[in-house]
């Protein structure tokens, strides 16, 4: 498997491999102590540890309220200084509570040695409540 000690091109291919569904390249996209921060209230909201939990039980989870093969993800734009990568994206899905979900994400990446070692997560937590967590 390729890799590279780039940051902005390590956070392009994981975006990309989010989008296409290719689980090695995520899984080899995160250091090991790796840590993602999803701010807010929602049920997934806290500070996620280490690459299995972000990978099994964080986004693993998310994809459960996405109706299968419909999700689909853009990557909007990069900024990067350092190690440190912005990425803009979108993602649109149907949800399993019959839903349309459609937003635009923004991740601050750092990322060293070529794995991505902590994201903080920014999305329209509103949206994502409304559409992924709605209250019966």
């Amino acid at each position: 498997m390729t890799t590279t000690a780039d940051p902005r091109a390590v956070v392009i291919r994981y975006v990309e491999a989010v989008r296409d569904g290719d689980a090695d390249v995520i899984h080899d996209s995160f250091a090991a102590d790796a840590t993602w921060h999803y701010p807010g209230s929602l049920p997934v909201s806290k500070v996620w540890q280490g690459r299995d939990a972000i990978i099994n039980e964080f986004l693993g989870g998310m994809g459960t309220v996405f109706v299968p093969g419909t999700l689909e993800i853009e990557l909007v734009s990069t900024i990067a200084e350092g190690e440190r990568v912005v990425a803009e994206w979108t993602s649109k899905a149907k949800t399993v509570h019959g839903g349309t979900y459609d937003n635009r994400c923004l991740g601050i990446y750092t990322v060293r040695d070529g794995k991505i070692v902590s994201v903080v997560e920014y999305a329209d937590t509103h949206h994502v409540a409304a559409t992924l967590f709605p209250r019966p």
